[in-house]
This record gives C-alpha cells, structure tokens and sequence, in this order.
C-alpha cells in the first residue's frame, strides 16, 4: 500500500516524519523544518545543543544554534584563509620585496617565506633574466649632419628594491636615459666615425654613460650590452655616402697592397745590407790580417838587410824585376862580354808561329814542335850577336 493512500489511519512510509499526521494533505514538504533540522546536526557535530522539533522553545533554540555553526564555518574559513595567506614561495630566479603597512620593510632570497597577512605586501622581480629594449631615431652629429641609428639595450635588474620603489616605471625610464646617451654620444662624434670606424666605439661609450644615468636615477637596473646594429645616413643622400664608402675600401686596399710590398722589400733591404756590412767588416779583416802579415815580414827582412845588406839589395832587386817582367812579352839578357844589354823581341819571333787554338793536336806533339823550333831561333840569335859583338870587339 502506498504511503499517501486514502483511509489509512497511519502510514510510517511517510519520507517527510509526519507519521501521516498530515491525512490527506499531498503539498510539498516543509522546507524550513528541514533546514532547522540540517542547522541542529551541524550544532551538534561542533560541541552545541540540538534544538528538538516543536514549540516555540525549540524554535528560539534551533535558531541561536544555526547562528553558532554560521560564526564558526566563517571562523574556520577565516582562519585557514589567513594560514594561506602568511605564506608565499619565492623562485630561483627572483627576490621578493617585503612592505609593511607600505614602507619597506625587508627583500626576501629564494624559498619559503612568511608575511603577515593584510599587513605586508610582497612584489617578486625577477632579476636573473636578460631583458631587451631597442632604440632609432635620425639624430644630429658633431658636422651638423644627419644620421639614423638604430641601437639595442640589453639589462636586468640588479636592486630589487630600487626597483620597486624608486622609479614608477623603470622600463620608461630606461627608454629616456638610452635615447638622451645615445644622442649625447652621437652628438659629440663625426659622420664618418658613427658610420664606419667608430660604430664599436660608440657602443662602448653609450653603455658607460647609460649605465651612470641609471645609477643617478635610481632604477635598480644594470646594463649587460650595448649593440648599435645599423647606423645609415638619410635616404636622399645614401647613394653618396657609398660611393664615399666604396673609396675608402679602395683606399683601405691600396694601403694593405703598400703594406705587403714593405713587408716584401724591407727585409730582402735589411739582408742586403747585412750582406755588405759582413762583406765591409771580412774586408776590413783581410786588410789588417795583410797589413800585419807585411809588416812582419818586412821586420824579418830588415833583420837579414842589416845582417847582409848588399845581398839583400841584390836579391831584391832580382826579386822586383821578375815581379815586373813576368808578364812581359819582350827579354833583356845581360851578357858578362860588353856593356850593351841584348834585346830579344819574341812577340816577333813568336808571330805566326805559335799554333792557333783550334789546330793543337790531342797529343800534344805541335806544342812541343814549335817551343823547339823557338828556342832554336833564340839561341841562334845570341850565337849571332855574340859573334858581332867579338869581331867589333877585335
């Protein structure tokens, strides 16, 4: 039998408790018994008394009970909100920094961390990170003219809490202190040192000056490089400025070109010149190596001179007039029998009889043939003089 059914005098079915106290009453069920009901197991489970059902006693209790186990939900979320909120988790790669009722109070390394809920605010930076900012703009050199420079930042944070506190915005910052350098810089150099040569240079400068504007101002930022990666005249003027750039490579060229041939030339000049300044110095040797060995042997002939002077006089001459006559092709012969010296002419007797250089046998035998027949004609001509000379003599 069904639980609502007509006529039942009681039905324990009912879902609702009624024990069918109701009859034949079919409404839904009542809503706010079953909430008080609901408030009075949760009084229960923390420490309260339950209300019992009924009368207006139990009314007053159900509600004070519900208002309880309100108040001590909210204390317990409350609580473990507040747990949540005192502590924070600081990465590797950031610094935390710590205020307290809005002044600074402390900045907090890496790990596990507490604060004081609703009282410190904590902001995290990091500052292990490499960040990049780029700058261009066409700005005026020191010769008045105009140039396009297009330069790279590259920093990261150094002090977290000048950071946070100092600057409002540090990235604009950054941008005005690099934009003010690199026009500083700039300004103070020539057109051809900001295109060619001194675009390395320039870096190198506007790093230094950025980085003490950064300091001055406060910004917690340090710069990690400096690129300036194009630097370009106006466009109305471009084609000049590389017709100027192909001459100084041309120029560039000829000067290594120089440069080559120096290094070719000078050493073979400074070999040379060792060469002669050996050959100087042997000669210079030889000189005094033959002036000393004449010297000595001078001395050893001025001893036997003054031991025997006559024929030391004698062999002298003897010595000088065969040092004189060796490559003469004429003969004096001194005869004993008259005061006349005799005088014989071989470059005539030899004429045209001496062999050419082309008909000399292999054997030898013409050379020989034609000294025999010389001297034959040499000693016929002193028999024959010496006859002349004994009949004039008689």
């Amino acid at each position: 039998m069904a639980w609502n059914e007509p006529g039942g005098n009681r039905n324990d079915n009912d879902p609702w408790g009624t024990g069918g106290r109701r009859g034949d009453d079919q409404g839904p069920p009542d809503l706010d018994e079953a909430l008080k009901k609901g408030l009075d197991k949760l009084n229960k489970m923390l420490g309260g008394k339950g209300g019992k059902s009924g009368g207006s006693g139990s009314g007053t209790g159900g509600g004070a009970g519900g208002f309880g186990a309100i108040l001590a939900l909210a204390a317990i979320l409350v609580a473990g909100y507040v747990v949540f909120q005192s502590f924070y988790t600081v990465d590797e790669q950031e610094r935390a920094v710590v205020l307290r009722f809005g002044e600074y109070n402390r900045t907090e390394n890496p790990g596990l961390r507490f604060k004081v809920p609703l009282i410190d605010d904590v902001t995290k930076v990091r500052v292990t990170s490499v960040r990049t900012a780029e700058s261009s703009g066409q700005m005026l050199t020191q010769d008045e003219n105009l140039v396009t420079v297009d330069l790279q930042v590259q920093y990261r944070v150094g002090d977290a809490q000048a950071y946070v506190l100092n600057v409002r915005d540090s990235n604009q910052a950054l941008a005005f202190a690099t934009d003010s350098a690199l026009r500083h810089e700039v300004g103070s150099s020539s057109l051809d040192d900001v295109l060619t040569e001194g675009r390395a240079e320039l870096s190198v400068r506007v790093e230094q000056r950025l980085q003490r504007f950064l300091v001055e101002y406060g910004t917690g930022l340090e710069i990690v490089r400096v690129n300036v990666e194009s630097t370009q005249p106006p466009p109305a003027v471009q084609d000049a400025f590389r017709e100027v750039q192909r001459a100084r490579e041309d120029e560039q060229r000829v000067k290594e070109e120089a440069e080559t041939y120096r290094n070719k030339v000078v050493p073979e000049a400074r070999g040379q010149a060792q060469r002669m300044i050996e050959e100087a110095n042997a000669y210079k040797q030889e000189v005094i190596e033959r002036a000393r060995g004449e010297t000595a042997r001078f001395l050893e002939l001025l001893a036997v001179y003054q031991n025997s002077p006559t024929v030391t006089r004698d062999r002298m001459y003897l010595q000088t007039l065969e040092t004189v006559l060796s490559s003469s092709s004429k003969i004096l012969v001194d005869t004993e029998s008259s005061g006349n010296m005799m005088y014989l002419p071989l470059d005539r007797l030899t004429q045209g009889r001496l062999p050419r250089s082309g008909g000399q046998s292999s054997d030898g035998s013409g050379d020989q043939m034609d000294i025999q027949s010389l001297t034959d004609q040499v000693i016929k001509e002193l028999r024959s003089r010496q006859d002349t000379n004994v009949r004039r003599s008689r």
